[in-house]
């Protein structure tokens, strides 16, 4: 039996109000020309424009275990925790990109009303997906450092063993300082974040009957 999608797909086809605009001419343009792209993700990485389908369930629940655990942070300082489905804008070269999630005060700047700017955030953290490796573990953080957010986590179920890396201290480019450990072991997020994370959170999340098997470092 055919199955057929019941989801509206986004039309891209101009409208009489937009047919004498001219066609978008940088990644940027394109991006603020798109319309919302649900079930999407779009961001722009090193001058490309990335579309790319949400994660997969086992990638949602990591980013929930995430966001639970920094609940009684975010509660207690009243922040905002964003669980993939923000944008942010990365200040310099002004590329949005979608964290799987961002930890932000209430009060956070935007470029527009879309996104957040990169400079304000207090942490976004990357799961890694095995179709997005390099984006995740190389090209993303090097825009973070490039944007000044303070805090970047990297949870990383492809690697054997799985690890959470946590880079801190920007510079240009660059992260100047770099923990990582196994999943399963607990980890310091350092300010303006200042909270010791158990990434057995993410084992658990994973080592499920109907998940992926997840190696763990003993």
């Amino acid at each position: 039996m055919l199955m057929m999608s019941r989801r509206r797909t986004a039309s891209l086809r101009p409208t009489p109000e937009t047919a004498s605009y001219p066609l978008p001419g940088t990644a940027r343009e394109l991006f603020d020309a798109l319309p919302q792209l649900p079930g999407l993700r779009t961001e722009i990485i090193d001058g490309r424009l990335i579309v790319s389908p949400v994660g997969t369930p086992e990638h949602a629940r990591i980013a929930m275990r995430l966001y639970g655990a920094l609940l009684p942070l975010i509660e207690e300082r009243d922040l905002d925790g964003f669980s993939g489905n923000v944008d942010v804008c990365v200040d310099g070269p002004r590329e949005p990109v979608e964290p799987d999630f961002v930890l932000a005060p209430a009060d956070c700047p935007r470029r527009g009303e879309r996104e957040l700017l990169s400079s304000g955030l207090l942490m976004v953290a990357e799961i890694v997906s095995p179709g997005s490796v390099g984006d995740d573990r190389d090209r993303k953080p090097g825009l973070y450092a490039l944007g000044q957010v303070p805090v970047v986590v990297i949870i990383d179920p492809v690697a054997t063993p799985a690890i959470v890396t946590v880079l801190s201290d920007p510079k240009d480019d660059v992260y100047l300082t770099s923990t990582r450990v196994a999943i399963g072991a607990t980890v310091h997020l350092p300010d303006p974040v200042g909270f010791t994370l158990d990434t057995s959170i993410f084992a658990e999340a994973l080592d499920r009957p109907d998940g992926p098997p997840l190696t763990v470092r003993p």
